[in-house]
């Protein structure tokens, strides 16, 4: 018998052939599609530490994406420097069913600037893939391998980089000669069956296999339930400078005398201008007090990131003549400026971020992403933001409150604490009074002084236009409708660190009338309306990182020819995340209407987090209470 092969046959053995089997999207486990954007189908990691002055980094990563907020777990992209090579980057896309649909060479990826706009110089460039899909879902193969001088940063493994993504298979090989040092750190291993299939003296490898995509859940932080691999060497080099990391004694004393060493020089007028400055003034902490004003008022801050990795702080003289700096550069002019005036004080290393992350401090490394300085005061330091220009003296808000950070002394490194704010630091008092007409409409003044984390939310208002003050009221009081703000008088008593708002306001339709009733809720100017998410069978812990205090006192004055018919009574409610109390006094012609709220910072297991939900539900419906008024007939 003859078989006709028609062309559609043709075809369809072609594709067969063509046909990368391992990539068919029906071969992904039911159990990792469950919840994910994306699945991340294998991702190899080779690091080869050659010598301390050269690193080869290979790099395979194959993901399935299924939706847009999927392309994030892509990651096609190799970052480089002078100092840093890509020998070789490419990506193949490929359809649902294996096909190949488009070959990436290197020059369709894009190549620009690794830094935004807002960053005036910089060495750093990333290549990237922008691929636009046509169709979901598909796989994209990414291959990638660069070669560097710099094995101060060795690449971190983190085999789940983001929630809703799943995790077929993930592998990290590392081979490093033996005299280097070479050192590494697990965090949050213990959640995750993860292979460790080598571990001698020149060869490491972890394994993780069939993790299923983890749903977010509110306040959580990734750095702290996802695992990661930290890697270093005890001797390193950066940007041709080989350094020192075996103890934070070692790597401050090499960071001070290889990378600060002869950076702070000034000249002779701007000496003579700082001493006539201070004059006769003896304490060093006023002293500086005069010349962080003088910083503030000189400078500004731009992102600069040149010289040794971004590490090395321009010359302080050139900051001095130029008038802007990056916060190394500014934290370093600072310095020279107090040396003037014989004022120690200590460059510090850090991760600044609203959310609160420590230099390692068991894991000596190169760490951090901001700089700012330290000056010794007692056994405490006070502790100067030089980027900002707005900041009190010696105020620390949040994005480098309460986290480990690294002094350089010339002595070497020390891992100290910055400034931990308690509960009674971080807080908001409100004071005023309103008045309700007999039609619902509301009109009054309140005064909110915010100190401690409260007050670096705050302060940045008074340079706010008036279009963004007003958007700011509008969306703090968004339970007032039809909300009406005369021009607010701000008062910035940086001396003591509080910030004080000054308001008047008036809205129609306030209180509602039904019939002869007027009901309004008392709490008009800080009612709590977040809503905590119900989560079933909640996995991951929670954290409350900074917490507060609110004290609200506000005089109710009631419209004539009414009765009170009914008034919440007095509530209060306690519990390991906090307490919460109010209280309405009654008065012959208004009332007082009293409200405390205290909010403890922690770490809470997920067994917790439904008694926090309801504490903090209890708080919302108790802020919601209403009073009814009827009229006297």
């Amino acid at each position: 018998m003859k078989y006709k092969i028609t062309f559609i046959t043709f075809l369809s053995y072609i594709s067969f052939f063509a046909q990368k089997r391992e990539y068919l999207v029906s071969k992904i486990p039911d159990s990792l599609i469950q919840n994910a954007n994306a699945v991340v189908r294998l991702n190899v990691t080779n690091i080869h530490i050659q010598s301390q002055r050269s690193m080869n980094i290979e790099t395979q990563r194959i993901v399935t994406v299924f939706n847009e907020k999927g392309l994030e777990a892509v990651e096609a992209f190799e970052h480089y420097t002078k100092n840093t090579t890509v020998k070789n980057i490419e990506a193949i896309v490929y359809s649902a069913f294996g096909l190949e649909i488009k070959k990436i060479k290197r020059k369709d990826f894009i190549d620009q600037s690794a830094v935004d706009g807002g960053t005036m110089f910089s060495e750093s460039r990333v290549i990237y893939l922008n691929y636009v899909p046509i169709e979901y879902p598909f796989t994209i193969v990414f291959n990638a391998e660069s070669q560097t001088s710099n094995t101060a940063f060795i690449p971190s493994w983190m085999p789940l980089s983001n929630y809703a993504v799943s995790v077929e298979k993930s592998t990290l090989n590392v081979n490093f000669p033996n005299n280097l040092g070479f050192k590494k750190k697990e965090r949050n291993f213990l959640s995750y069956k993860i292979l460790k299939t080598a571990d001698i003296e020149s060869n490491l490898s972890y394994t993780i296999s069939n993790v299923v995509a983890q749903k977010q859940e509110d306040n959580s932080q990734i750095g702290k339930v996802f695992p990661m691999l930290m890697l270093g060497l005890e001797l390193f080099n950066l940007e041709g400078v080989d350094g020192n990391a075996k103890t934070w004694i070692d790597f401050g004393k090499w960071y001070s005398d290889k990378i600060l060493s002869g950076t702070i020089e000034l000249p002779e007028e701007t000496k003579t201008k700082i001493r006539n400055l201070v004059g006769d003034e003896k304490d060093a902490i006023k002293k500086a007090k005069i010349i962080y004003n003088y910083l503030q008022q000189k400078s500004r801050y731009v992102s600069i990131q040149v010289g040794i990795g971004g590490w090395k702080p321009m010359l302080a003289k050139d900051v001095d003549r130029l008038g802007y700096g990056d916060c190394k550069a500014l934290s370093n002019y600072a310095k020279a400026l107090l040396e003037v005036v014989n004022v120690p004080s200590y460059n510090t290393i850090l991760y600044g971020d609203r959310n609160q992350r420590n230099i390692e401090n068991d894991f000596v490394s190169m760490q951090g992403n901001h700089m700012i300085l330290a000056i010794p005061d007692g056994n405490n330091y006070v502790w100067l933001e030089c980027t900002s220009q707005e900041d009190p003296f010696g105020y620390q808000g949040i994005f480098t409150d309460d986290r480990d950070v690294l002094i350089i002394k010339p002595e070497g490194g020390e891992i100290v604490r910055t400034k931990i704010y308690s509960e009674k630091d971080n807080t908001q008092i409100s004071k005023g009074s309103y008045a309700i007409s007999d039609n619902g409409s509301l009109s009054g003044t309140i005064s909110i002084v915010s100190k401690g984390s409260q007050y670096s939310r705050k302060f940045g208002l008074e340079k706010d236009l008036t279009e963004e003050k007003e958007a700011h009221y509008k969306e703090y009081w968004n339970n007032i409708n039809n909300l009406k703000i005369k021009k607010p008088v701000f008062s910035n008593d940086k001396e003591n660190v509080a910030f004080t708002e000054n308001i008047d306001i008036s809205a129609v339709n306030y209180g509602n009338i039904s019939l002869n009733s007027l009901i309004f809720v008392p709490n008009a100017f800080n009612k709590y309306d977040g809503v905590v998410k119900k989560i079933r069978n909640r996995k991951l812990s929670f954290e409350i990182q900074r917490g507060y205090f609110d004290d609200d006192e506000i005089k109710i004055i009631l419209p004539q020819g009414f009765n009170i018919e009914f008034i919440p009574n007095n509530f209060e409610v306690k519990s390991k995340f906090g307490t919460y109390k109010t209280e309405i006094v009654r008065n012959e012609n208004d009332l007082v209407y009293k409200r405390t709220l205290l909010v403890q910072k922690g770490i809470y297991t997920n067994k917790e987090y439904e008694e926090y939900r309801l504490f903090m539900e209890q708080i919302n419906k108790n802020d919601n209470a209403k009073i009814v008024l009827n009229k006297k007939s």
